[in-house]
């Protein structure tokens, strides 16, 4: 059955700026729609929050800080984050438009990839990951339906819509995510760091690689479960011949301990580069057996978040009623937390470990395969072990007396004592008594170390872009202001560096719309654009603009333009009948040229040595322009017959016929129409002259 495409936004102009042309996707959050943005022509992806939050305060909130931490991300890989803003009772968030597809689509289409063409499509997201982890922003929701391939080959990762900028985060008890690629302490409820992302890799390249997920289940707390539970086997358990620096790649990434993951995206993509360097082309080219296309949607789970993992089992285990699970498009993420400076930790550590179905809790342990680089350092630790046990005692060769027994049995339960003593003190009072976070928010960094130091805590601090905390000031904490929290446990404090800036473009000598290009291509906004008469530049060329080229600006800072509008027009002066240099001085003092030319005319009206003609006569030209000047000889000569003794209507119609101007005087009436007299008479004279008739 077809989807109703129709919608109350579509059609509509959202902010006075964006036209909301069609839907493109709806979440359980928010839907997306396609728009063109009228300022700066182009078009992009309106992310609209539903109408039961727009109200929400909280959920408002969320939208600006995610806007403004995933605008200060500029990355080839990244989707981009252009705009923020509310309309009445539309709460939006504008990002880059992507017209292609996602790599949910090519895993539909395809199935199990090769392990050169898996490699290959992941590279450039866990090298997005990495700039945003280098920046302080952790996605929460990695996943082929959030890789976005473009028509011309980009790919890039999109929806930060579970990124939380470190500075800002809060905790919540809600678990929002994609359940099959959820990272186990995610699951659990415990702080999410950059580690989670990398899970989340992980999973998703075993899919691409085996065209499966490593879990599946009838409701998404199945597959909660086995995440907390059970180990990710190596891919090549599906895939006979995957390399097994492949397998090592895919299980240190689901690693269940962060520990044993890599620290961040940048140190996953080292690793990344160097195994696709290292294979051979048989092994990067090995076509996977059969599988099932991935076709399954990933839409993101709402689940109930738990510190314990027997939770977790019991929910699993008792009979769930029969209904659809909860699984929204989640564009507002509970706040996750980043821990920056960690040690990059590459060893990879797996233990094979107990898996047990919702219903056989007694079954025997399954042992979980191995990487060999793994099993490996379970041998090294192992042979450790021997070594320690053989060198303990097993009996002691002096059993010694009852009495000193006693006495031995007293000074171990004196240092329990003491230990106990010590251990109230230490979670009572001391390093380990909880305590609440501090409000530190733009605050001087002496100031927050200040009042973390009187609270208890320890304090290091990070340097981060802030658009709206001056430099030097604290933007935030992690944990977030208001959490209560053990003393003994470090305190981040995020410092602004002020707001991101990049170098504007020089838009200058080229046509606005290379300009507005231009603009758009840097993720800057076009300003006032005012246009200006100019001789020497053509029309819609850019003149000047304001800041100025290679000027620092945030993104999205509106840029002026002056425009040239070509050379000023000037109206061409009248000057028939000026005297010839007066003529030519007119012309030239409008800025204009005068061209006067050879040939002269005879002209009745207009006297000798003047203007009789000029081309063109009226109108505008430019600096410069030609004005063609022809001057006049005065009236022409001619010859004037005599008609006395002719009639009087024959001499006018002859005279008149020759360019004059005929008066007749009549004598006794006229009674015989005869010319009796004429002036003048048989000489030449000006062509329009006046000849007098005298009739009887």
């Amino acid at each position: 059955m077809q989807e109703q495409v129709s919608d109350r936004l579509v059609g509509t102009l959202v902010d006075n700026r964006y036209a909301v042309r069609s839907k493109l996707a709806r979440g359980g959050m928010s839907t997306v729609y396609l728009a063109t943005d009228l300022r700066l022509e182009r078009d992009v992806a309106l992310k609209v929050l539903h109408p039961h939050l727009a109200t929400d305060e909280t959920f408002l909130d969320r939208l600006g800080r995610e806007a403004k931490a995933a605008a200060k991300l500029s990355h080839a890989h990244v989707v981009g984050v252009l705009d923020q803003g509310n309309d009445g009772q539309t709460a939006y968030l504008v990002m880059e438009h992507i017209k292609g597809h996602t790599l949910r689509d090519v895993i539909r289409s395809k199935g199990a990839l090769p392990p050169r063409l898996a490699l290959a499509l992941i590279d450039p997201v866990v090298q997005g990951l990495g700039a945003a982890h280098a920046a302080g922003l952790i996605h929460r929701d990695v996943k082929p339906e959030n890789v976005l391939i473009a028509d011309d080959g980009r790919i890039k990762i999109g929806d930060f819509g579970l990124a939380r900028a470190v500075t800002t985060s809060t905790s919540t008890g809600t678990l929002i995510g994609t359940v099959g690629y959820l990272s186990p302490e995610l699951v659990l409820g415990k702080q999410a760091d950059t580690r989670s992302d990398i899970y989340s890799v992980g999973i998703m390249l075993y899919e691409m690689l085996t065209g499966q997920q490593p879990y599946d289940g009838e409701v998404p707390i199945q597959v909660a479960y086995k995440h907390v539970n059970e180990t990710v086997g190596p891919p090549s358990a599906l895939v006979p011949g995957l390399a097994t620096e492949v397998d090592e790649l895919v299980q240190w990434c689901t690693a269940n301990d962060p520990e044993n993951r890599p620290v961040d995206g940048n140190a996953l993509l080292q690793e990344l580069r160097h195994i696709r360097t290292n294979l051979t082309d048989a092994e990067l080219d090995l076509i996977a057996p059969a599988a099932a296309p991935g076709g399954q949607q990933n839409p993101t789970e709402i689940i109930a978040r738990t510190n314990n993992p027997t939770a977790v089992m019991s929910s699993f285990s008792r009979p769930q009623p029969q209904q659809s699970p909860q699984a929204p498009h989640a564009l507002y993420p509970p706040d996750a937390d980043y821990r920056p400076g960690e040690q990059y930790r590459p060893e990879l550590q797996y233990r094979p470990q107990t898996q047990y179905g919702p219903d056989d809790q007694d079954a025997a342990p399954a042992a979980v395969p191995l990487s060999k680089r793994a099993q490996r350092r379970l041998d090294k630790e192992d042979e450790k072990a021997r070594s320690r046990a053989a060198a303990t005692p097993v009996r002691s060769l002096r059993e010694g007396n009852p009495r000193r027994r006693g006495v031995l049995w007293v000074v171990v339960l004196v240092i329990i004592a003491l230990l106990a003593t010590g251990a109230g003190w230490f979670f009572g009072m001391g390093p380990g008594s909880p305590a609440t976070i501090p409000a530190v928010a733009n605050k001087s960094v002496a100031q927050a170390q200040q009042l973390l130091s009187e609270a208890g805590f320890q304090s290091r601090t990070n340097d981060v872009f802030d658009d709206a905390v001056p430099s030097g000031l604290v933007v935030g904490s992690d944990p977030t202001a208001g959490t209560e929290t053990r003393k003994f446990q470090p305190v981040s404090l995020f410092v602004s560096k002020g707001p991101q800036l990049f170098e504007l473009p020089k838009l200058t000598g080229g046509t606005l719309n290379d300009a507005k290009n231009a603009l758009n291509k840097a993720g800057m906004a076009l300003g006032a654009v005012t246009e200006q008469f100019d001789d020497a530049v053509a029309v819609g060329v850019v003149l000047a603009q304001d800041p100025a080229a290679a000027a620092p600006a945030r993104h999205g800072t509106p840029v002026n333009l002056l425009v040239s509008k070509g050379p000023q027009p000037i109206p061409v002066p009248s000057v028939v009948g000026l005297e010839e240099n007066a003529a030519v001085d007119a012309i030239e003092a409008a800025g204009l040229k005068a061209d006067v030319t050879k040939d002269e005319v005879n002209d009745p009206k207009v006297p000798k040595g003047s203007v009789a003609v000029q081309s063109p006569a009226t109108g505008t030209l430019t600096k410069g322009g030609t004005v063609t000047l022809t001057i006049s000889d005065g009236p022409k000569l001619v010859d004037v017959p005599s008609f006395i003794g002719k009639q009087a209507k024959e001499a006018e119609e002859a005279l008149r016929a020759l360019g004059f101007e005929v008066r007749v005087h009549n004598i006794l009436g006229g009674f015989f129409g005869t010319v009796r007299d004429q002036d003048p008479v048989k000489k030449k004279v000006p062509e329009g002259s006046v000849v007098t008739l005298t009739v009887v």
